[in-house]
């Protein structure tokens, strides 16, 4: 991750990024108790727009209920929301692309392990556009760390914490010379990466394992699934098996800061004939220009 710039968004004004602290004793940093999403921001001379931001902070709500975190919901509504992001990205003023990452921590100091009814603080940082993972192809390799389950860390939930289960999976793929992981569930079925969602193409048809085998029901896999119905691309939702990506016609992943990437190899095969497919360039050129301009759906917010 780039640096933040300038200026950060922390409890209730913007500050230097030096002086954005969250205490060593908070639940925070004890015990990873914070929830995170991060949405784009795109920079078109004095226009900046953010992509689905309703949904972000939706997800904000929702992961906070999941584990608990009551306060959020009294202290936080989308109006407040959207003014701190149009505060933040006015104050550092942008001139390309960028991400922005906001987080609700628990800041109390917590003797032992609870959530309900203790402090948060909101933070945002804007950083430079930089993808996580190759955009021209690339090798992943499937985990021998197991995903974890919904009834131990609910993927839908994006907890700060539960992120190192993915530090250890996309590390060993990197030691084994690999871009990123395939982390597959208890029953070795297919989930995501370490921070992106996975499709694949077989036939003519796109598949995804559905938001029941524990992955991040991630927002820019919505957008593709909505994109691919309206382009009368037939889809499949389902559980996916391993050996399903090694005779895949192709594959790709999404995500905010992976963008909507070509797979060319999985576990040492070659996808299909090593090269980014139709189907997914198609759907890739449609998800480029939909974060940026969107009329149909409604995705763009105008943060001027």
């Amino acid at each position: 991750m780039a640096n933040p710039h300038p200026q950060v968004f922390f409890g209730d004004r913007l500050v230097a990024a030096q002086d954005a602290q969250v205490g060593v004793a908070s639940a925070a940093v004890l015990y990873g108790l914070s929830v995170y999403t991060v949405f784009p921001v795109h920079v078109d001379g004095a226009r900046r727009t953010a992509f689905r931001l309703d949904d972000h902070f939706r997800r904000l709500e929702e992961s906070c209920k999941i584990i608990g975190i009551d306060r959020f919901a009294h202290e936080w509504d989308f109006s407040r929301f959207t003014a701190a992001v149009r505060a933040l990205i006015a104050a550092n003023a942008p001139r390309e692309d960028v991400f922005v990452r906001a987080t609700v921590h628990v800041v109390e100091s917590i003797p032992g392990t609870r959530v309900r009814g203790c402090e948060i603080r909101m933070s945002m940082f804007v950083y430079d556009a930089v993808p996580i993972v190759p955009q021209d192809g690339m090798r992943l390799k499937s985990s021998p760390w197991r995903r974890i389950p919904d009834n131990a860390i609910p993927s839908r939930a994006k907890v700060n914490g539960a992120y190192v289960n993915s530090v250890l999976a996309k590390q060993d793929a990197i030691d084994s010379g690999y871009d990123d992981c395939i982390f597959l569930d208890g029953n070795g079925h297919v989930c995501e990466l370490s921070a992106a969602n996975i499709f694949l193409v077989r036939g003519g048809t796109l598949i995804t394992p559905d938001v029941s085998c524990d992955i991040l029901d991630g927002i820019n896999r919505r957008t593709i699934l909505t994109l691919a119905a309206e382009d009368g691309i037939p889809v499949q939702e389902r559980t996916v098996d391993l050996t399903e990506l090694y005779i895949a016609d192709e594959v790709f992943v999404t995500g905010t800061s992976a963008g909507a990437a070509p797979v060319l190899e999985v576990d040492g095969r070659v996808v299909a004939d090593g090269a980014p497919g139709p189907v997914s360039q198609a759907l890739r050129k449609r998800h480029a220009a939909a974060l940026r301009t969107d009329e149909m759906h409604g995705w763009v917010t105008e943060l001027d």
